[in-house]
């Protein structure tokens, strides 16, 4: 959500300025106290606060729209006045101006709060309902393809011979076949001729004890009980239960608490008695049976061909002259049942002409995503919606990265960080938080992983078409970021913007001349976008004062942007130079940089003002074929330099590192040089006892 991406982010700056040790500017701690007080409020209310729109997700919701605008508001005084500040370079003795229009923000957005306090106050948001986006226990008809082996598997559990009253967990992202496959195992013939009672609840995050337990109780006895108390229906289900052998699903559980209110009323009597558990989180799935657990994964392309004509034709065959496309529509759904039932029951429903689906085939998630009923858009919203309110700007990021892209883990916590996504948190930094954030939503089963790094790390993640177009959809409706499709964005006042690839044709004047409030700038093709219409190299434009993130990809390169120094709010800088680059001494005036990754197939001599960059995380030169020459710290001066934050220093070549420069840089856990023969025999013969 964007008001609470812009709250956080806000945080994010006021806790770098409080903590800095040489901030650019000073805000009086009245000022302070009054943004922080207000953004703690706003974020605590957000996070039990239930948008009335949030049913349909087609618009907006107008207070969290007013949230973020009054908050992009603080951020453009706060930063621009950064850069009018180091722009003149003289003592930090702030105007009454800059006062004067902070104080305007922080009233408006304190009237916000008065009015937020009375909307908390009436909806009583202790009681949060979206009912309308839970599942019910209708579910749409679908068959079961590709999934025979663990069927099997769990159909054996359900009637093997342990007596102990067994939990099988069922995971796997949404969409994905859970609760069909429980469904077609709480159908079966053998199921139910082992099993005395059966019984079907959905819990979803929205659950309701009393509620869940009326339900299975009127399952299992046709008894329903509406006047009796939570303890009561419980104790009544318990002495009901006793003595038979049950199996009870409980599909869409999103957390281990209600099994934990209601696990008392399930009598264990060593009768084979079983529970089954559908989830999208897979850390919930080992909280619930460590031992044993069933993951659903994505079909191969001979299963999902399979699913997809028995969906489309049922008893019949393809016919010739449509299977060639049709196998290009199932390859394309990714091997996700619920994208491949979608749209085959969309086309057996339509007439079987070539040239219908050939536009099927060519529009295949926009159809999917937006298909007459929504039933695959809410199934898989639902996932977005019930995520905590923290992982939702980090999620919505994904949407950034191209179709089928795998993405380098690293690469995206940095630019997380940069983007200030993560709420501060003591005791823990940056890297670490956004680590978390990421191993949770690989545990939601909304990123996947790609590669594994040789010590069981995520290397590459991906996400499924699907999700991301659910991204890009959430996006558009909550203006988190833009996406230039077929020309400049029409808003000035966009905070993100991405370039997707086939975008070049857009000149710089056309697009970037527009961006006078931009944050981030994330382009797939740097090539194109920077060109001139009369080519040869281009500026950064001077209305791009306020840029925090640059990031172009790993293959664009030959552009020297000889003015990006200037962006002096930049956390992150992904660059390519041209040959005979020069740094400008003015790398200093990048205060708050966290990451700089540089591309250029020449070597670079770095100015000495590196080293009073005090928040760089991270220094990477990506081409091995040359290096960075970084010179050692200036001694004999009476200001220490220590560069306490930096994590990895990659790509640099012929650095003396002696005790010296190993103290200037404590914090290092990446670390690769590259040495000239020479200077290997020279200064550097003392490296490996300065190492230990």
């Amino acid at each position: 959500m964007a008001a609470y991406g812009a709250l956080v982010s806000l945080m994010n700056i006021l806790d770098t300025l409080e903590n800095h040790p040489s901030p650019p500017i000073f805000i009086h701690k009245q000022q302070i106290e009054s943004l922080t007080q207000i953004v703690t409020f706003l974020l605590v209310f957000l996070d039990a606060y239930t948008s009335p729109v949030v049913v349909d997700g087609r618009e907006a919701d107008p207070l969290e729209r007013r949230i973020a605008d009054a908050v992009y508001a603080a951020e453009d005084v706060i930063e621009s006045q950064i850069v009018v500040r180091i722009d003149k370079r003289s003592p930090i003795v702030e105007g009454h101006g800059f006062y004067q229009d902070l104080q305007k923000v922080i009233e408006k957005l304190n009237l916000i709060k008065i009015e937020v306090e009375k909307i908390a106050v009436e909806a009583n948001l202790q009681q949060k309902s979206v009912a309308a986006l839970t599942s019910s226990s209708t579910v749409k008809e679908n068959v079961m393809v590709g999934f025979e082996e663990v069927f099997l598997d769990v159909l054996d559990k359900l009637t093997g011979d342990q007596l102990s009253r067994q939990i099988i967990p069922i995971t796997g992202m949404g969409g994905i076949g859970k609760t069909t496959l429980a469904r077609s195992l709480f159908e079966n013939a053998l199921v139910k001729e082992h099993f005395d009672i059966r019984a079907w609840t959905t819990i979803s995050q929205t659950y309701n004890v009393r509620e869940t337990l009326r339900e299975v109780l009127f399952q299992a006895s046709g008894d329903s009980s509406s006047d009796l108390s939570e303890k009561e229906l419980g104790e009544k289900l318990h002495k009901f239960l006793h003595g038979r052998r049950y199996l009870v699903i409980m599909d869409d559980m999103w957390s281990v608490d209600v099994w934990e209110k209601i696990r008392f009323f399930f009598p264990d009597i060593g009768n084979g008695s079983r529970i089954i558990v559908t989830t999208r989180l897979s850390n919930l799935s080992s909280q619930l049976n460590k031992s044993y657990r069933v993951g659903m994964n994505f079909l191969d392309e001979a299963n999902s061909w399979d699913l997809f004509c028995k969906t489309v034709f049922g008893k019949e065959s393809c016919p010739l002259v449509l299977e060639k496309i049709g196998k290009n529509i199932v390859v394309n759904c990714k091997g996700l049942p619920l994208s491949i039932a979608t749209i085959g029951g969309l086309l057996a429903k339509s007439e079987f002409t070539r040239q219908y689906w050939e536009f099927i085939e060519q529009n295949l998630n926009s159809i999917v995503i937006n298909n007459d009923d929504e039933f695959c858009l809410k199934t898989l919203r639902m996932s977005y919606v019930y995520l905590p309110n923290y992982l939702k700007p980090c999620f919505l990021y994904m949407g950034v990265f191209k179709e089928d892209r795998s993405i380098r883990v690293s690469m995206l916590k940095k630019l997380w960080i940069s983007e200030g996504f993560l709420k501060p948190s003591r005791g823990k930094c940056l890297e670490t938080i956004a680590h978390e954030y990421f191993k949770e939503l690989v545990d939601r089963n909304l990123v996947l992983v790609d590669l594994l790094g040789s010590i069981g790390n995520v290397y590459y993640c991906k996400i499924h078409d699907l999700l991301r177009d659910l991204c890009l959809k959430e996006v558009e409706r909550e203006s988190f970021y833009h996406v230039v499709r077929d020309g400049p964005p029409t808003n000035n006042s966009e905070r993100r913007v991405v370039f997707p690839p086939k975008t070049v044709w857009l000149s710089t004047n056309e697009v970037l001349g527009l961006l006078s409030h931009v944050r981030s700038i994330i382009c797939d093709d740097i090539h194109g976008m920077w060109k001139a219409e009369g080519g040869g190299e281009v500026q950064l434009p001077q209305n791009l004062r306020l840029l925090r993130t640059l990031h172009a990809y790993e293959d664009c390169w030959d552009y020297f942007l000889d003015n990006v120094f200037e962006l002096v709010n930049s956390r992150y800088l992904s660059v390519s130079l041209h040959e005979n680059s020069k740094f400008p001494t003015s790398i200093d005036q990048l205060w708050n940089l966290y990451t700089l990754i540089i591309s250029c197939s020449d070597h670079l001599i770095i100015p000495i003002e590196i080293w009073k960059l005090h928040q760089l995380r991270h220094l990477i030169f990506v081409d091995s074929s040359s290096g960075l020459i970084l010179p050692n710290p200036p001694s004999g001066d009476n200001e220490i330099f220590i560069m306490e934050n930096l994590q990895t220093l990659k790509g640099v070549k012929n650095l003396i590192l002696n005790e010296e420069v190993v103290k200037t840089i404590p914090n290092v856990k990446k670390l690769k040089l590259s040495y000239d023969k020479k200077q290997m025999e020279g200064e550097n013969s003392q490296l490996s006892s300065v190492l230990e």
